[in-house]
């Protein structure tokens, strides 16, 4: 996942115009023109059995030998449009500045083309950048992309404001913690989780807003000297 939880200095006004910038955002009206869209991302070790799991019986559920091989790695992304309760995931071998931007690109011109533009909230991850775009594209296309993609970034230390890191606390949960051997078992199960997810049309209620922030929060605030 992208950012382990820790509590962010105090005083931090960094934190704060981030934080506030999110929270805004996040009170803003649907707009299909705009929608607002928070992605994130993490990696997958792929566990191959070594001994083939024991059945579950009555009273006892399947077990699986203690030793297993290390298949390599794959990475998960995710999008969710928390206002509309649908989500997106979708498996790659890595991470790189290529990855992001080919995932932007799907995102814009496959799964919302009639989008004006994108409200993206992102981590700050370092391919999570529009020069992503410019390694991965040429200029017009990048470009293209660029202009149609509006990020709000998430404060250092702050990945809980993410919304798609709730969606991909769930995904973890309830899919992915169990021994997954290889790339192709990965999108089975990744898809069928995220099918059976949008078909309910689990949403996200974000209550915490700014005026809360400054109340329950207020630590972090710089102190203005008057």
């Amino acid at each position: 996942m992208c950012e382990s939880w820790v509590i962010p200095p105090e005083q931090n006004g960094e934190f704060v115009a981030r934080m506030e910038d999110l929270l805004d955002t996040y009170c803003l009206p649907p707009d299909r023109r705009v929608p607002l869209i928070g992605m994130d991302e993490q990696p997958v070790q792929l566990i191959q059995e070594t001994r083939s799991p024991l059945p579950a019986l009555p009273g006892h559920p399947p077990r699986m030998d203690y030793e297993y091989e290390r298949n390599g790695t794959a990475t998960v992304f995710l999008f969710t449009e928390p206002l509309q309760g649908h989500r997106q995931v979708h498996v790659r071998e890595r991470r790189t500045a290529t990855d992001w931007a080919e995932e932007i690109q799907h995102l814009l011109e496959v799964e919302y083309p009639e989008a004006d533009r994108i409200r993206l909230v992102c981590d700050n991850l370092n391919t999570h950048k529009l020069g992503s775009l410019y390694e991965a594209f040429p200029p017009d296309t990048a470009r293209r992309l660029a202009q149609r993609l509006e990020i709000h970034y998430t404060p250092k230390h702050g990945s809980w404001l993410n919304i798609a890191e709730l969606e991909l606390s769930v995904l973890t949960r309830q899919c992915l913690d169990r021994r997954i051997p290889n790339l192709e078992t990965l999108r089975q199960e990744t898809q069928a989780w995220e099918t059976r997810r949008n078909t309910a049309q689990k949403g996200v209620d974000w209550q915490f807003t700014t005026p809360d922030a400054r109340i329950k929060l207020r630590r972090l605030y710089p102190r203005i000297q008057t």
